[in-house]
């Protein structure tokens, strides 16, 4: 742990704390060197979990009493900054990833030159109506308060956001489900969609791109989705082709950065008590780049545990 050679350059007034107390960058490097931890594939990056506020204590125990802005600087001088951790590593492998890449990469280009839609499918987490917490800020006039546990229990219902992003025209399509995440609600979500827009949208189309995770509803394992797929293509009277991400590469999926973020800000700091309120904030989402979103209900209930062929 080394100093910037250009840390702390001053030119008038009052002595520099590290001046006027030489110990006190020693004993900075000996509390912060105690109470660090690293990756151990980059030694060049560690980091402390102490406070300013506690570093600072720890350094008057020593004899160099400063303050906590003090040691912010000397943290700023020592290369340390504050930093969310990012889910950037992968927590496996798949042998053939690089294949799936350039295969879902050579079927985009082929209908981004044809008259078909892209489309991008997942599954966001589900949540629960009633007096419940949720993450973030509203403006209000007084207290929100609600349940200080999530119990389940006492919901009035819950919601499942089935959602569809559609690569080409940059919109998506939110379908709140009220019974169970099943490769039936999912290929239900998608045949509405294609009924209230995809129709009008895509005249000329002749097949579908899906764009999956491999997991969820629509797991690529799963023979009884794989049905329900095939009875939507023949309802719908169109083929749909489905490219499934490679596992633990489902932050690839478009849908992932291009319409759920702004769902979640569409409904930050909201609690859901109706299922009005859930697809008022809907229509917040949107953006000045041009993405607009729909919405829709699906009532039916949807049976667990379904056999192929039943």
């Amino acid at each position: 742990m080394t100093r910037r050679k250009d840390a702390f350059v001053k030119k008038g007034g009052r002595k520099a704390s590290c001046v006027a107390m030489p110990a006190l960058e020693d004993n900075f490097v000996e509390v912060v060197g105690d109470h660090t931890a690293g990756d151990p594939l980059h030694e060049e990056v560690f980091w402390t979990y102490l406070s300013s506020t506690e570093i600072a204590r720890r350094l008057a125990e020593l004899g160099t009493p400063v303050c906590p802005d003090t040691v912010r600087g000397l943290l700023v001088d020592f290369g340390f900054h504050k930093r969310q951790a990012e889910k950037t590593k992968t927590m496996g492998e798949s042998p053939c990833r690089n294949e799936q890449f350039e295969n879902i990469a050579r079927l985009k280009q082929q209908y981004l030159d044809s008259p078909n839609p892209i489309l991008s499918m997942d599954t966001k987490k589900k949540e629960l109506l009633g007096e419940f917490f949720r993450a973030g800020q509203a403006y209000s006039t007084g207290p929100n308060a609600v349940f200080d546990h999530d119990f389940p229990s006492y919901a009035e219902g819950k919601i499942i956001p089935h959602g569809l992003y559609d690569v080409k025209r940059n919109l998506g399509h939110i379908t709140l489900g009220l019974s169970h995440d099943t490769g039936e609600f999912a290929c239900d979500s998608l045949g509405l969609w294609w009924r209230r827009h995809g129709a009008r949208a895509y005249p000329l189309a002749d097949s579908i791109l899906l764009l999956c995770d491999g997991g969820g509803s629509n797991n690529c394992r799963h023979f009884i989705f794989k049905e329900d797929l095939q009875r939507l293509v023949n309802r719908l009277n169109i083929p749909i082709r489905v490219a499934h991400y490679p596992p633990h590469c489902s932050k690839y999926n478009p849908i992932e950065h291009r319409l759920f973020p702004h769902v979640t800000r569409a409904w930050s700091g909201v609690v859901f008590r109706t299922l009005d309120i859930v697809t008022e904030c809907l229509k917040r989402v949107w953006t000045s780049s041009g993405l607009k979103a729909t919405y829709a209900v699906l009532r039916k209930v949807y049976q667990l545990k379904r056999q192929v062929g039943a």
